[in-house]
């Protein structure tokens, strides 16, 4: 009877940590990957059947950078960039082994495997289906993908696994330091074995369009909200505000990602 109980006990706490562990996750942040596909079908809809739209926002373009992609990425970034506490930086040394981690697999491994990867299925196994030209341009978006840690995303997933949040904010500023330094020459030597042209304007527009201006943003609208209303109220109250901003904005830009895709 004893041992029955205290299984029965197990069970009941098994569950409360499955509870725990949803507990905060929206009815829309769970279902997540539906909303990307579902997005993902309007916008190739989108650019199938209303292909004036995607020409419009095609002509929409600063260096080669599309004015309603940044503005979205923006609307995704921004509200992470404001959780970003470089005093944290500080406790870096506490628990190295994680970070080592991260930097390494971030700036040493994905960059080159996603090219590998791309030009393995683009240039070999989808040779026959894409042409050379459309092959390239596929290659080189999956370089700038593979360079680009994606900062949003890493809070977005931390929240929902329960991660630590002071660590996952550790993480976060070393990578947007390391990304201000990295991320070009990386970019920059990889188009060039693809043999790909892109102007390093077009590639320092970009740090600064996606990295440097949500961040400096984020990091002055962090200070300015602590100074006036205290830390208990950005945590507790302001940062919450902003909470679907991000999926919002993710969304969004797939939903034009797809209408392009399908427009070209």
């Amino acid at each position: 009877m004893a041992s029955w109980v205290s299984d029965f006990e197990e069970a009941m706490n098994v569950n409360k940590e499955r509870e725990n562990k949803t507990e905060g996750i929206s009815f829309f942040q769970r279902y997540l990957t539906i909303w990307v596909f579902l997005c993902m079908v309007v916008g190739v809809l989108i650019g199938r059947f209303i292909p004036a739209i995607p020409a419009a926002l095609g002509r929409l373009e600063i260096a080669g950078i599309s004015i309603p992609i940044a503005i979205l990425i923006w609307v995704m970034i921004y509200p992470m960039m404001m959780k970003v506490d470089f005093q944290s930086i500080k406790q870096v040394g506490k628990n190295p082994k994680g970070l080592f981690v991260t930097w390494i697999v971030n700036w040493l491994i994905k960059p080159f495997t996603m090219y590998g990867i791309a030009y393995l299925f683009l240039f070999v196994i989808f040779k026959a289906f894409i042409t050379p030209e459309l092959a390239t341009e596929y290659l080189a978006g999956a370089v700038l993908l593979g360079a680009a840690p994606c900062t949003a995303m890493v809070f977005v997933w931390s929240a929902l696994t329960k991660g630590n949040p002071s660590y996952t904010v550790v993480q976060v500023a070393t990578n947007d330091l390391i990304i201000l330094i990295a991320f070009v020459p990386i970019v920059k030597f990889l188009l060039g074995v693809s043999k790909v042209s892109v102007p390093y304007s077009t590639l320092f527009i970009s740090i600064i369009l996606f990295v440097i201006i949500p961040l400096v943003g984020g990091v002055l609208t962090r200070v300015n909200v602590i100074r006036s209303r205290g830390q208990e109220y950005f945590d507790e109250v302001f940062s919450h505000k902003f909470d679907n901003a991000t999926t919002i904005g993710l969304l969004l830009t797939l939903v034009i990602i797809g209408k392009t895709a399908c427009w070209n």
